[in-house]
């Protein structure tokens, strides 16, 4: 027999806290309300909303000088040409993220009268990081005999910039919308005239991030500020969240945007 031990009484295991039916009540809602929103979003994001065109454009002299039609280059794509005359200039527009390419219909129809033409192509769940290279087929399809120049606002311009940035020599020119190129892109070294355009007021695309990002951009860069205007100022789709306070209305942004879009490519040679 052993000596010196003692029993002790076994030790019961705890019961976890149970939470009172009102806790249990609300921790039920606060699940429901969070799927209801994840799911909310990912529908938003997967399921777009159809492409039609004209919805978005603004009445004026120059859209009566455009002809607009949908069709297919390697995918879905907006094209504005000039009623009369040929192109002598192709612009390829990378719309900004989550944005139907017919917000930027006003800019193709009012850059027609200047003999642009401009295409506008749809990507997979509207962002154009799944297809940065979708200009290689726009290029191929429409670009013969033009002078070819890649632009795009916000997310589409970021990706602009990348599509530059990887094949030096594609394009004669690169407007910027509210965007710049990502931090491990550079475009310093490369012999091509940028028109940058920062909207004063704009809340997305911080103008500090805007001006730093001239320094991955070739020296001779163009900075334009387009005074009082904000981010959804370069497309026609509405408010955007996060976005400041336009001190001007949309038809005078619209303006100062056309006018230096077109005074940059008067520029070029």
């Amino acid at each position: 027999m052993l000596t010196g031990v003692t029993s002790e009484p076994p030790v019961r295991a705890r019961r976890p806290a149970r939470l009172s039916p009102r806790v249990r009540t609300w921790l039920v809602a606060g699940l429901s309300l969070l799927g209801g929103y994840v799911i909310a979003t990912a529908r938003q994001v997967a399921v777009r909303p159809p492409l039609v065109l004209g919805q978005d454009a603004v009445s004026s002299p120059q859209s009566r000088e455009a002809r607009v039609t949908l069709e297919q280059a390697g995918g879905p794509v907006i094209r504005i040409r000039p009623q009369n005359g040929e192109a002598r200039t192709l612009l390829v527009f990378y719309p900004g993220g989550l944005v139907r390419p017919q917000a930027y219909e006003w800019l193709g129809r009012a850059l027609a009268d200047q003999g642009v033409e401009t295409v506008i192509p749809a990507f997979p769940l509207d962002l154009a990081v799944t297809a940065a290279n979708r200009a290689d087929a726009l290029i191929g399809a429409y670009g013969g005999g033009k002078r070819v120049v890649i632009a795009g606002h916000s997310l589409g311009g970021a990706m602009a910039a990348q599509y530059a940035a990887r094949h030096p020599g594609k394009v004669a020119g690169l407007i910027l919308m509210a965007a710049y190129p990502a931090g491990n892109m550079t475009l310093k070294d490369q012999a091509l005239p940028v028109l940058s355009l920062l909207a004063e007021r704009d809340g997305v695309a911080a103008p500090e991030a805007v001006r730093g990002g001239l320094n991955r951009l070739p020296p001779g860069t163009t900075l334009t500020v387009i005074p009082g205007a904000v981010h959804a100022f370069f497309g026609r789709y509405g408010p955007q969240q996060g976005d400041g306070q336009p001190d001007v209305n949309r038809a005078q942004a619209e303006g100062d945007i056309l006018n230096a879009v077109q005074t940059y490519l008067t520029g070029l040679r």
